[in-house]
């Protein structure tokens, strides 16, 4: 486990909606007795370094899976923060996602449909950038695409919402019942910083394809994802499929804790490297006898 995992996750971990505000989590927090940003590349770098020896454990015994579900407001480093952790990762072992709007399919389902079909195999890391919890999010805040579903009238009531968190919350239990280990991050990002951001993509040439019209939009209803963000995550937090509330405002303490999560996650598993069978020795053997004497 990493000296960063063990002094700061329980901090920002979430395992239980009882009491839960999100007004509590300051973005800016980066625990400044416990972790120094002068020693924040240094620690990412070996961080990074780790992850990557548990992934080579976890991918041959393609047993366990782990899915990482990451969600937050516009210019909240999401991108950024999957860029930097899976980095020194094998990808063969890595899958990553990105949901946007629902096509014609996809609405002609329910709304856990498309995730189910794109969640990690048996021995892989999955990655969400941005998931399932898109429906208790942008749905809710924006009613006219819980209109564009196709569900029956009798069926959206007041409790559809309630209904949903309750439905996202039996869907995880169901995966960790299968060998899905799942880590749900949200990127807590104060409104200021987020100004801050979108307007150096304005005014930056290589960054200004990232803007988008819609985020200004998206921006002045900011008290209402906040209570929507709050009513997902305190619906869904539970011991087997924690939430982190990860202070986004400083790039380098939000990575550090997404990848420290990870560590203890599949530490937690406790695999070993495969040892061949008993079975297995002399064919190994014989095939090394083939390969010496080849002529």
């Amino acid at each position: 486990m990493t000296n960063f995992a063990g002094k700061v996750l329980d901090r920002y971990r979430v395992t239980s909606g009882k009491g839960f505000r999100l007004k509590d989590y300051d973005p800016a927090d980066t625990a400044p007795k416990m972790v120094a940003k002068a020693d924040a590349a240094a620690l990412l770098a070996a961080d990074v370094a780790r992850l990557s020896e548990l992934q080579e454990l976890l991918y041959p015994h393609s047993s366990w899976s782990l899915l990482c579900v990451f969600q937050g407001m516009d210019a909240s480093g999401k991108d950024g923060t999957i860029k930097h952790v899976m980095s020194g990762v094998n990808p063969q072992g890595v899958r990553v996602m990105s949901f946007k709007a629902p096509g014609p399919e996809e609405l002609s389902h329910d709304f856990l449909w498309r995730v189910m079909r794109r969640l990690p195999e048996r021995g892989h890391i999955g990655i969400f950038n941005r998931s399932h919890y898109e429906e208790v999010l942008v749905a809710r805040v924006h009613p006219e695409i819980l209109a564009r579903q196709h569900l029956p009238d009798p069926l959206v009531t007041k409790e559809i919402w309630a209904q949903r968190l309750e439905d996202i919350t039996a869907f995880e239990r169901y995966l960790t019942r299968q060998g899905t280990v799942i880590l749900k991050f949200y990127l807590n990002i104060s409104k200021e910083e987020q100004k801050r951001r979108l307007l150096e993509r304005l005014d930056h040439p290589t960054k200004a394809w990232k803007f988008d019209s819609s985020d200004i939009g998206e921006r002045a209803r900011w008290d209402e994802y906040m209570a929507a963000y709050e009513a997902a995550i305190a619906g869904t937090a539970t011991g087997h499929a924690p939430w982190f509330v990860v202070p986004a405002d400083n790039k380098w303490f939000a990575r550090l804790m997404v990848v420290a999560a990870m560590i203890e996650a599949l530490e937690n598993l406790n695999l070993k490297p495969l040892r061949v069978a008993p079975e297995d020795r002399a064919k190994l053997a014989e095939a090394r006898s083939v390969l010496v004497n080849e002529e």
